[in-house]
């Protein structure tokens, strides 16, 4: 009876000092975290799932934006900002780039996305960009380009396999390197995790420099996991530029079918001019940051350039992680639904939003705006699809169309607007995506480049099925018991 009472008395004892940790847990998070969707997710699982819940909040709910985890990079992302500006004015650059119909259009737009990027950056002109659909197209043109190389090649990237088109390129990397060509490489440590042991120790050993970005250590693994480097860059010579959707792997090249479960549908850009200068500065900021160096911004890096025919494209790159005080790329979304003057069409994988863009997207579409949504029919993720389709309902009824593609799985990050405004690049419409990743997108400023987009939107709308209110309404009420638990935790997903 003495033993029993001790053991009830032991229990009781561990319940106040939980209850206490669990109170002071939840003031932590009610302080530390801006969005209220997210503060009640995790209080959710504070208090619902003990111990769990606050052993996942330390290790994955930590606003490292406001603790500024990457403070040091952030400054040092701001005076390079400055150093760019300054190498744009040295070669005569017109960062204004006044008469041209489009940017003079949406000042205010060009503005914005200025202001987010380094105070005052520059709108990068004169470019010729090639749109890219799928591996397929992407790789041969990006082999044609490293073989080109005469002074570096800057490559980073989310994920990279160790396949038969990761071999590949790794071997033209490191014949490159041979040649007296600069190389450098920054890998993501979680996302290209199956290259660190081989592809990477081999780049090393041929003179090609190689880094893992926020490289996962044992005692902080859980919060690196939680902050990784999305992005996916190519600048060859300070002159020519990639970026997009399209990882190094043989998934996304749908001509080497050994690979794929199914089709891989995916866009990226190639951009020849000045644009080259905005990546090759994200590259810089990031190289810098993961390797401790301190490579200069000199005209090697940032080169004249001379295009055979005259182009006068203009593009804006925008970075955003946790190393920005703003999430510049949401901005950029929700200022082009807002631009659009009668049609927006988004394409994303993964369509988990925050309270704002879910509000923007509604608000187009009853002030008479179409909005049309392009998502996977088939994914790589049943959990994110069940989160993404809890926010339907409410599309659906607001009049938003609602596309998925059936084909195969999209992986594509687009935007583009009847106003002749598009986007491209590496960044989800999620929370992950605008909140905890570095990413980066390109926007862009003509209208024929923004009807090729459309046209590409349009054709893989064919692909797909349009979703109807009528038969969503039909859905089982499990499915939508599944919908609604999971838009509980889709601000963690």
């Amino acid at each position: 009876m003495i033993s029993l009472l001790f053991e009830s008395e032991w229990i009781i004892y561990w319940e106040v000092v939980y209850f206490i940790i669990a109170i002071l847990v939840a003031i932590r998070i009610i302080y530390d975290t801006d969005s209220i969707s997210k503060t009640l997710a995790y209080l959710l699982l504070v208090f619902f799932v003990p111990v769990f819940g606050i052993v996942f909040y330390f290790s994955f709910g930590i606003n490292y934006r406001r603790r500024k985890m990457y403070s040091k990079k952030l400054i040092a992302n701001d005076n390079y900002g400055e150093r760019l500006y300054k190498r744009l004015s040295e070669i005569h650059l017109d960062l204004n780039q006044q008469g041209h119909p489009i940017v003079d259009k949406h000042r205010s737009f060009v503005k914005l996305l200025a202001n987010d990027i380094v105070g005052e950056g520059p709108l990068l002109v004169d470019n010729d960009v090639e749109l890219l659909q799928n591996g397929e197209a992407f790789f041969p043109r990006l082999l044609a380009d490293l073989k080109a190389a005469k002074h570096h090649i800057h490559i980073e990237y989310y994920i990279y396999e160790n396949n038969e088109i990761g071999r590949e390129i790794a071997e033209l990397l490191k014949a490159k390197a041979k040649e007296g060509v600069e190389v450098r490489f920054i890998y993501d440590d979680f996302g290209s995790r199956s290259i660190r042991k081989n592809i990477v120790k081999d780049l090393r050993t041929n003179g090609v420099q190689a880094f893992a970005f926020n490289k996962i250590i044992l005692l902080a693994l859980a919060n690196r996991l939680n902050y990784r480097n999305h992005r996916k860059i190519v600048v060859i010579d300070g002159q020519i530029a990639y970026t997009g959707g399209i990882n190094i792997s043989d998934r996304y090249d749908n001509s080497r079918k050994a690979e794929n479960d199914f089709f891989w549908r995916d866009t990226h850009i190639r951009i020849e001019g000045s644009g080259a200068y905005g990546l090759q500065h994200v590259f810089l900021t990031d190289w810098n940051f993961c390797s401790k160096e301190n490579l200069s911004f000199t005209a090697d890096y940032f080169p004249k350039i001379h295009l055979g025919k005259q182009k006068t494209l203009p593009v804006q790159v925008i970075a955003s992680g946790p190393d920005s005080d703003v999430p510049s790329i949401l901005f950029s979304v929700l200022q082009a639904i807002q631009e659009a003057e009668h049609e927006i069409c988004i394409t994303t994988p993964y369509y988990i939003p925050d309270e704002s863009l879910q509000v923007a997207i509604k608000m187009a579409v009853l002030s008479g705006k179409k909005v049309k949504l392009l998502l996977p029919g088939i994914t790589d993720s049943l959990t994110v699809k069940l989160a993404s389709e809890s926010y339907f309902q409410e599309l659906l009824e607001s009049g938003v169309e609602i596309y998925l593609y059936k084909k195969g799985f999209i992986h594509a990050k687009t935007w583009v607007i009847d106003a002749g405004i598009s986007s491209v690049g590496t960044c989800n419409l999620d929370h992950r995506s605008f909140d905890l990743n570095f990413e980066v997108n390109v926007v862009l400023y003509d209208m024929d480049f923004a009807r090729q987009m459309r046209a590409m939107f349009e054709a893989d709308c064919k692909d797909s099925i349009q979703l109807k209110l009528d038969r969503w309404n039909k859905r089982s009420k499990w499915h939508r018991l599944k919908n609604s638990f999971l838009r509980l935790l889709s601000p963690l997903l």
